[in-house]
């Protein structure tokens, strides 16, 4: 089953780097399920660029912490094709909400001038993607490579490149089937052109090292 293509073509557009480390995920249902997480990110990250005023935005992420009930719930909002495939994913992973409502959390800090909580941007959601890809376990392993990542989206790239080792270690433990979830930690250049981030994730998936 691939995507839809809606939401696949909705992470594209708003996080190239992790939609191309999808399509290292053999498995389509797999894949699938990695686009939904991805797309409800997207959801997330678009709502600054949509309302200007930090209080609007504010509601806008409390309404998706309510969204959050039904999802977990089994209960997905009719015809929101994000909540709906969200909702799936949850269930058929067994999946925590914390999370989830800890993204929710740092993205009502963001609006209100916070700084970054890279853990919860970064490290919380590609433990959840590890999980998806290589069942759970792996939450330890993947936190070095998750902060790797969170450091090189914000701008600090020295930070990155001198925490890639230690993440490498941690990852050693992840099985091959997991590296999809890390694997865009790889790329320390956010604007660099899409070619040359294929060939760098080629590479990190063929070592198994970001």
């Amino acid at each position: 089953m691939n995507p839809p293509l809606s939401l696949d073509a909705q992470v594209r557009a708003a996080d190239i780097d992790r939609w191309l480390s999808s399509r290292f995920v053999a498995d389509e249902g797999l894949r699938a399920d990695l686009i939904a997480l991805y797309a409800f990110e997207a959801e997330l990250m678009a709502i600054p660029a949509r309302v200007t005023q930090p209080l609007l935005a504010e509601m806008r992420y409390v309404w998706w912490r309510e969204q959050m009930d039904g999802v977990f719930a089994g209960l997905a909002r009719k015809g929101h094709p994000v909540l709906e495939a969200l909702t799936d994913v949850v269930a058929r992973h067994g999946l925590d909400r914390a999370p989830f409502d800890a993204l929710i959390e740092a993205h009502i800090g963001r609006v209100h001038g916070e700084p970054h909580d890279l853990d919860a941007f970064y490290v919380g959601p590609m433990q959840v993607a590890a999980r998806m890809l290589a069942g759970p376990g792996h939450d330890e392993a993947v936190v070095e490579a998750g902060r790797v990542r969170g450091l090189a989206q914000t701008g600090q790239v020295n930070e990155a490149k001198a925490l890639k080792t230690k993440a490498n270690r941690a990852l050693a433990g992840l099985p091959v089937g997991g590296f999809p979830a890390v694997a865009a930690a790889t790329l320390a250049k956010p604007d660099a052109p899409e070619f040359l981030k294929r060939l760098a994730l080629i590479s990190a998936s063929l070592r198994g090292r970001i």
